[in-house]
């Protein structure tokens, strides 16, 4: 969800003035790529590109082939193909990637509630995990076309523009609340009525949410981060000299919160971090974080032996700091050196990254496997 904003205020821009303009979205890869499925590009009439469908090799030819398609006013897809070494020198892309990128250009209608942007818009707004299944291939324009979508939200309720009910009803929509659940995106094949449809079933997951509970000055680049990265982010704290949106620009609250208003004003879910400087403030905070399952991570900054006295203090309040220790990240961050506010940021970000994505970081030069399509554990954190 972090590339959709910007997505859709370029998107907003074109349809303002009324100019043409195309999506180009990553919808299958084979092998390696810098981008995943779901990875996507605006391109405007006049050339202009917002969002990125690789490290900068396929942008060139993929604008090209995206005012093809405006003119033509149909979709195509493209497939660049980096382990045939002629091919890719052929279309100047020169990945050397090794993997096959299927690319779905199309051209964007403004006129339609159902166009792909209007679909990621709703998804967007409702910060829930979604399921958007767009047809890559149809023999049949009857059953589907090839750019043919269907929302399902995590409500159950569906939104649909062309696909044939029949098929959506009996093959398609079981499928994909089946992905939905599951929590991982795929490409599905169907041999319906004669015809073979194939479909890019693609998991949207919400905007992870972080609460940084204190606004000091080394909360601010930690929130700069969290905010490019397309985190929604709320500072707390008590000082209101500090608890300012001038000092944290890009933050989505910012809530003065004394000690006794903590109750309040905590966030009940997404991940936490506690870096007030104050002992008392951070151990009202983790009191009232004990109490709300939903906090898949709490980081404290400080020294471990900080946390030990606060998880002391709560456990004679009877509360079990065993279970709560689960869950809690001290020292936080992860292991890269840091010093000053901006590197312990870093620190900071890459680990709320890793745990939210289910890994524990470190070297990928030390992993033993493909980088992408490893088994997350996308299912527990897709509501944080």
């Amino acid at each position: 969800m972090s590339e959709l904003q910007p997505l859709l205020a370029a998107y907003d821009a074109e349809r303002k003035l009324g100019r043409p303009c195309a999506l180009a979205t990553v919808v299958e890869v084979n092998g390696s790529a810098y981008r995943r499925p779901g990875a996507r590009m605006l391109i405007t009439n006049d050339g202009q590109l917002n969002g990125t469908i690789s490290g900068g090799c396929l942008e060139g030819d993929a604008r090209r082939r995206a005012q093809q398609v405006m003119f033509r006013g149909k979709p195509e897809i493209v497939v660049y193909d980096s382990t045939d070494i002629e091919e890719d020198l052929e279309h100047g892309a020169q990945l050397g990637c090794q993997g096959q990128i299927f690319i779905l250009l199309e051209p964007i209608d403004f006129n339609d509630e159902h166009n792909p942007l209007e679909l990621l818009r709703e998804v967007f707004l409702l910060q829930q995990p979604s399921l958007l299944a767009t047809v890559l291939k149809s023999d049949s324009p009857d059953i589907a076309r090839t750019g043919d979508r269907a929302l399902l939200l995590n409500d159950g309720s569906i939104k649909n523009n062309a696909l044939d009910q029949t098929f959506g009803n009996n093959h398609l929509i079981p499928d994909m609340a089946e992905v939905l659940a599951d929590g991982i995106s795929e490409v599905k094949d169907y041999r319906y009525a004669g015809s073979h449809v194939r479909v890019f079933l693609e998991l949207i997951k919400p905007s992870p949410i972080l609460t940084i509970y204190g606004a000091g000055n080394d909360a601010q680049p930690l929130v700069q981060l969290a905010v490019r990265l397309g985190w929604r982010v709320s500072v707390v704290d008590g000082r209101p000299q500090l608890v300012t949106e001038h000092r944290f620009p890009g933050a989505e609250w910012v809530q003065v919160a004394r000690l006794e208003e903590l109750p309040q004003h905590v966030i009940p879910q997404g991940l936490a971090v506690l870096m007030s400087h104050n002992y008392f403030y951070d151990m009202a905070v983790l009191q009232q974080l004990s109490m709300l399952q939903d906090i898949s991570y709490i980081g404290i900054l400080g020294p471990r032996k900080k946390t030990d006295r606060i998880l002391g203090e709560l456990e004679q309040q009877g509360i079990n700091t065993a279970v709560l220790d689960e869950r809690i990240y001290s020292p936080i961050g992860l292991d890269i050196g840091g010093e000053n506010a901006d590197e312990i940021a870093l620190s900071i970000m890459a680990e709320l990254q890793a745990v939210r994505n289910g890994f524990k970081g470190g070297s990928l030069r030390d992993l033993k496997a493909p980088i992408h399509n490893r088994d997350l554990n996308i299912k527990a954190l897709t509501n944080g």
